[in-house]
């Protein structure tokens, strides 16, 4: 079974960005795809569009080996999705909030925390267009706050180009790897 790499940050961070392009250069590298109770084409990551109706279902048939609720909407983890045939790791998009609940429900799992300056954040907040003003200027008062913290934790900052942050994640997995 591969490893779990639950990767962490602020909104704005890059997390999506950072996954895909691991993914994209390592074979045994694999996506966690989430659904989300976001409506469809409302922008961001990759993910598998359902209506609250539908979630519940989801929910009630045991789908999930890990959902939670954040910002107004429910995200959630299909147990086949972490179970990806040839995966050396599974990275999946989490909530900092979940961390702990992630622990217990993943059997190899570790956190790989991306940070940014707020300046960094700010930039990519307004250029993705889904926030309004006011809701930007929440996302970036939590950034700060709520470092996930422990010895699963890897961290590297993603304030710069793409490749650099993407090569930074790819040697901090490197230990895990051996």
């Amino acid at each position: 079974m591969a490893k779990v790499i639950g990767l962490v940050g602020p909104s704005g961070v890059g997390k999506d960005s950072v996954m895909e392009a691991m993914s994209a250069l390592h074979e045994d590298i694999k996506l966690a795809r989430r659904v989300i109770t976001r409506p469809a084409g409302a922008g961001g990551e990759k993910s598998i569009t359902a209506t609250d109706e539908e979630f519940d279902a989801l929910v009630a048939e045991n789908h999930f080996q890990l959902w939670w609720s954040a910002h107004g909407l429910r995200y959630g983890v299909p147990r086949a999705s972490v179970n990806a045939p040839g995966a050396a790791f599974v990275l999946v998009n989490l909530s900092r909030g979940v961390l702990d609940r992630a622990r217990e429900a993943f059997d190899d799992f570790a956190v790989l925390s991306l940070t940014a300056q707020t300046e960094t954040l700010a930039a990519r907040l307004a250029a993705r267009g889904r926030e309004t003003s006011a809701e930007i200027v929440a996302r970036l008062e939590r950034a700060g706050s709520m470092r996930p913290q422990g010895p699963d934790v890897l961290e590297i900052s993603n304030d710069g180009p793409l490749g650099e942050t993407v090569q930074r994640a790819l040697s901090v997995l490197q230990p895990v790897r051996a």
